[in-house]
């Protein structure tokens, strides 16, 4: 899907490779990654971790055609749960990852039925909070089944949520 010269598409290996040059450290790939993220990581560790081509992936390109942001959706207790969700470091703080969760969101709804959206985020990352709050997220309940429940917040949005 494209916006304003923005486009949403499915990630591909080019993608993966330039990805990785974005975490330099075992905390940035476990903020972004989670808990099972391994670090240091190879391409063929990075690719399994991310669970290429297992789930939905997609990067948003900028009007120029460079990669400006990454994100991922799967179905998770009768949500789609966004995941996995960066902007380029050099292109931070300029809207973009607003950008890639409305086309995240439009490609779950068309990828999965359902009445809600769900994202886990750590509780200190607070430009992250900032922004899906200003999105329409509200933190609900933490599932049961969820590990982090002291580290992160769980955040849900209806679909109909404009």
């Amino acid at each position: 899907m494209e916006r304003d010269g923005w486009k949403l598409q499915e990630s591909s290996r080019a993608d993966m490779d330039q990805l990785m040059k974005w975490f330099g450290d075992a905390e940035a790939i476990k903020v972004w990654g989670g808990p099972r993220f391994g670090y240091p990581f190879s391409k063929s560790s990075f690719l399994r971790d991310c669970h290429w081509r297992k789930m939905p992936t997609y990067s948003l390109r900028n009007p120029e055609g460079d990669l400006a942001a990454f994100g991922q959706f799967y179905e998770r207790l009768g949500r789609i749960n966004l995941a996995r969700l960066v902007v380029s470091p050099g292109m931070r703080g300029q809207g973009i990852g607003k950008r890639l969760i409305q086309g995240l969101l439009e490609a779950g709804r068309e990828t999965y039925e359902s009445s809600e959206y769900s994202l886990f985020v750590y509780r200190d990352n607070a430009a992250a909070l900032q922004c899906y709050q200003s999105m329409g997220f509200e933190i609900a309940d933490f599932p049961e089944d969820a590990p982090l429940q002291d580290e992160c917040f769980y955040l849900t949005r209806s679909v109909s949520t404009q």
